[in-house]
């Protein structure tokens, strides 16, 4: 009883932890708003990094092509936000200016709302990605954009002091979110293709980042509420993520990276069951064809028969009428009447006033 009251109140508990540690970390901003945004980017990169771990290691056994598509490019989004997060304002890394993490911040984000879209392109095609491919094209992409950032510092500026974001920013803040819409739509689409918690959790998850996106349009200091607000959702977007990919892949792999070979499994033996009563039914008629052809066998042989009464001998030397050996070697049945030439025979009047009568 206790263990089914524990198990009953386990999400409760789970989501009062959850409150907890949020609150906990509010409270860091009270005392170094970096350190908070160390911690919630951080939580992000670790979650990144585990679901290519994840997907990297189990790529010759993943049948979803979507697990294993974002899998690998999250390790280049992981990468992004760890600039991100070394780059922030006040950290003593970049010192030349104040607002790479803001392009950094953008840059990330397109990485990933793309990256959610185009996976359900091999998800829908069934065919898996080449892993080694798609971590060379992610690794050139990502390449380009930090030098973009660093070295040729051609990236739109996203931020300016006292004047809060810039107009490439709020509308690449607005694209992310109609591409992230557009990724809820096909998550939609192919619901089939997911365990049904892994989905929920996958769209709660999108949805999160939406939010956040949109918190992000608003803030004109990059320690400001807004800011806040954007990094809390950023984290329960990633704690979603964390649920539904690395924690049931570790917990229960057969569901996450079997799916579609349990289906598969399960198919064939409904299909295995389906034919062994097929084949049960015709073993049956077999049977009462091959009893039915016994009967029709004993009728065509050779038959023994008094050429005087006509009476039959069975096989075991008894004779009997016609009638009564048909009538137990087949299904056939009798009813007596009485031929023109017998009639004259035996019943000469009846005939013969049969005859008179026309």
């Amino acid at each position: 009883m206790n263990n089914v009251t524990v198990k009953q109140m386990q999400p409760l508990i789970n989501i009062s932890m959850l409150v907890a540690v949020l609150i906990g970390i509010y409270f860091t901003t009270w005392v170094n708003y970096l350190f908070f945004h160390v911690l919630a980017e951080g939580f992000s990169i670790i979650v990144a990094f585990s679901l290519f771990m994840i997907a990297w290691n189990s790529k010759k056994y993943i049948s979803n092509p979507y697990l294993l598509f974002i899998g690998v490019s999250y390790l280049f989004i992981a990468f992004i936000d760890l600039l991100h997060t070394l780059s922030y304002k006040g950290m003593p890394i970049f010192t030349d200016y104040d607002y790479y993490a803001n392009q950094l911040w953008v840059g990330a984000r397109y990485l990933e709302s793309m990256t959610l879209l185009l996976a359900f392109i091999f998800l829908r095609r069934g065919t898996a990605p080449k892993s080694n491919i798609v971590f060379a094209v992610y690794a050139v992409v990502t390449a380009l954009f930090i030098a973009s950032v660093f070295y040729w510092k051609v990236f739109p500026v996203c931020f300016v002091d006292g004047q809060g974001l810039t107009p490439f920013k709020k509308v690449s803040e607005y694209i992310i979110c109609a591409i992230l819409m557009a990724a809820i739509f096909l998550l939609r689409q192919n619901r089939g293709k997911f365990e049904s918690k892994v989905y929920q959790l996958l769209l709660w998850s999108i949805i999160c980042t939406i939010i956040s996106e949109l918190a992000f349009t608003f803030y004109i200091s990059n320690y400001g509420f807004s800011n806040l607000l954007g990094h809390y959702f950023k984290i329960l977007s990633f704690l979603l993520i964390y649920e539904a990919i690395i924690k049931t892949g570790i917990e229960k792999p057969f569901e996450l990276i079997f799916l579609d070979l349990d289906r598969t499994n399960k198919k064939l033996n409904y299909e295995i069951e389906i034919r062994k009563k097929i084949q049960i039914e015709k073993e049956e008629l077999i049977k009462k064809l091959k009893h039915a052809l016994d009967e029709i066998k004993t009728l065509q042989g050779i038959l023994p028969i008094c050429s005087h009464c006509k009476m039959i001998r069975d096989d075991q030397g008894y004779w009997k009428q016609i009638e009564q050996y048909i009538h137990e070697h087949s299904d056939a049945k009798f009813s007596h009447g009485i031929c023109p030439d017998c009639l004259e025979e035996h019943y000469p009047e009846v005939s013969a006033r049969m005859k008179k009568n026309g």
